[in-house]
């Protein structure tokens, strides 16, 4: 259920892989996200196995309707149904309220200073990274009193350059304004790397405590992947502070 947990200082970053859950095919098992057209009571009940599991109350999971852009929301508690922004980055200074990031091949970048007490969590798919999402909760973690050289950074599964093809003007337009995104697959053609890009991204902030998953969600069958099968589930990325 839960692929990946660290914990550093007392910043708990997790991420799930695709079982352990009670969805069908094809969402089958652990697909934690709303808007995939699986059965919401399915959803529903993955996301309290999955907060269960990292010892969190799921009425304190805290997440967004991600639309591919660069906006950011500061979050104090929970909201409503009603009231979950479209947006692709969440920051909080409040300890206990777990961030979360759902997936099936973007990169989910996770973020904590435990010092200040401050956490951020981001969806960075390729349209986010080139938008520049993950500048931008930086910054917003900043403003509430963080510091990049004491920020905890973790990117999770997402699919790897060697795997993402695009088209070589799509490739050129991202190496235009993040080179170190620029790949090639496997096979030989253009591709995007969008976590190699976030990290540079980090890097060029001061963030230098990273570390970047090895999992390429294309090639794991223990992980949801849209490239690989389109109609399928999504996987969620977890950050909080003690």
């Amino acid at each position: 259920m839960i692929g990946q947990f660290d914990t550093v200082s007392g910043a708990h970053f997790a991420f799930t892989d695709r079982w352990g859950g009670v969805s069908a095919v094809p969402y089958e098992e652990l697909n934690l996200g709303g808007a995939v057209g699986d059965d919401p009571d399915a959803v529903r009940t993955n996301r309290e196995l999955a907060a269960k599991s990292l010892d969190l109350d799921p009425a304190l999971v805290v997440w967004m309707n991600q639309v591919h852009g660069a906006d950011v929301a500061v979050v104090d508690g929970p909201w409503g149904a009603a009231d979950i922004p479209s947006v692709d980055a969440l920051v909080t200074a409040r300890r206990g309220l777990a961030l979360a990031v759902l997936t099936a091949d973007c990169t989910p970048v996770l973020l904590a200073d435990p010092v200040a007490g401050i956490a951020g969590a981001a969806h960075a798919g390729r349209p986010g990274m080139v938008a520049g999402v993950v500048p931008a909760v930086v910054r917003a973690m900043t403003e509430l009193g963080a510091d990049p050289a004491r920020i905890v950074a973790r990117t999770g599964p997402a699919v790897c350059g060697r795997c993402y093809e695009v088209p070589a003007d799509m490739r050129a337009d991202v190496a235009a304004v993040e080179p170190a995104a620029y790949a090639e697959t496997s096979w030989g053609t253009p591709a995007v790397d969008v976590t190699a890009g976030a990290h540079a991204q980090l890097d060029r902030l001061g963030v230098r405590d990273r570390e970047r998953s090895p999992v390429c969600t294309r090639e794991s069958g223990d992980h949801f992947s849209y490239r690989r099968d389109r109609t399928t589930g999504r996987l969620a990325s977890y950050v909080w502070l003690d």
